[in-house]
């Protein structure tokens, strides 16, 4: 069926409202190689159905449980749009999400985002989704869908808004937190920076110092302070996977909003909690000067951000785990143990913010 041209009167029309269908359909041909580079075993079909097929079987899985997350970004997303850069807030997305799964011991299988905004943007909406491409093919997890709302009157001019969700599947008897016992181990996977979370009060800390977002980061040198608060979310899948594989996994937990006293004691069986050592691993300088510029107490920088450890690993073979992330290259710290009764959490030695 072929559709008549737009009428040339003054009549009303979607355009004249605020919604350009063509920058909509500009978008997904823009982005289409980006998700297709992300396929992988079980993926059926690509962009522009009505909805995404997956299987299973075809991705291996014998009796498996799905796993579904959803996320977002947060008031990061103001720092991007402040700045104009907005490449690294789609792995953000990602991240937030699939991170999540793997604490289940789900493999991140497939993936779709949601952008609103009050009037399409077209190549700021691309650099989004390339990045959101960017971390699904790191994960190996596919791009298979998502959803662009051009909602005019909804969001003031230049202003989006993000959601992930992610599915992901474990095989049943394979599904984590699983055994965790007094004296196992807790070993921390260094975060890349803030991450995504707590981001209302890294701005107002901003507001406080006066620095623009294209000033030298004081704490990052060579980086402007919107390159270096924008640093994505790093992505545990492949390494915590490899680790749950090998058998050498109890449990995780993704430090996210809530930092370790709030997200720990979510994996812990009851009777059990987690004894900390705040001493044990290194604060990147960003926390540093958050909590100098921001003068904010130790307990609320543990309360609201990660200080460094974006996952805690539970392990009873420590010394396995960080030999196996030592041949991936990276490097894991001992935090603390899984002990028997007294509280879910207790801290000793607290971080020193003012190194």
């Amino acid at each position: 069926m072929t559709l008549p041209d737009s009428p040339s009167t003054n009549g009303a029309s979607y355009r004249a409202a605020g919604v350009d269908i063509e920058a909509g359909d500009a978008l997904v041909e823009a982005i289409k190689p980006a998700a297709k580079a992300t396929d992988r075993p079980g993926t059926m079909g690509g962009l522009g159905g009505f909805g995404a097929l997956f299987d299973l079987k075809a991705a291996g899985f014998t009796d498996p449980v799905l796993v579904s997350c959803t996320d977002g970004v947060g008031t990061k997303l103001m720092v991007a749009i402040e700045s104009g850069q907005h490449d690294t807030v789609g792995i953000d997305l990602v991240a937030m999400c699939v991170n999540d799964l793997v604490v289940q011991g789900a493999q991140p299988l497939f993936f779709l985002d949601y952008l609103a905004t009050g009037k399409l943007a077209v190549e700021d909406a691309a650099r989004v989704v390339r990045g959101i491409a960017q971390a699904c093919k790191e994960t190996d997890c596919a791009l298979v869908g998502g959803e662009t709302a051009e909602m005019p009157g909804m969001y003031a001019p230049g202003h989006y808004d993000l959601a992930g969700f992610s599915v992901g599947a474990a095989e049943r008897t394979a599904l984590l937190p699983s055994g965790i016992a007094a004296g196992d181990t807790l070993i921390a996977l260094p975060s890349s920076g803030v991450h995504s979370n707590g981001y209302s009060l890294v701005r107002e800390i901003v507001r406080r110092s006066g620095l623009a977002w294209d000033a030298p980061a004081p704490f990052a040198p060579g980086e402007t302070l919107a390159q270096a608060l924008l640093k994505p979310t790093a992505l545990y899948v492949r390494s915590v996977m490899a680790l749950h594989r090998a058998g050498l996994l109890h449990g995780c937990a993704h430090i996210t909003g809530g930092g370790l006293p709030g997200n720990l004691p979510r994996v812990l069986p009851e009777g059990l909690g987690v004894r900390i050592d705040g001493s044990s691993w290194p604060v990147p300088p960003v926390f540093n000067w958050l909590a100098t510029t921001g003068a904010v107490d130790p307990t609320e920088m543990l309360r609201v951000f990660n200080c460094g450890v974006g996952m805690v690993l539970v392990t009873p073979r420590p010394d396995d785990v960080l030999a196996a992330l030592a041949a991936r290259g990276e490097t894991g710290y001992v935090i603390g143990h899984v002990v028997s009764g007294g509280q879910t959490y207790e801290l000793s030695n607290t971080p020193d913010f003012a190194a």
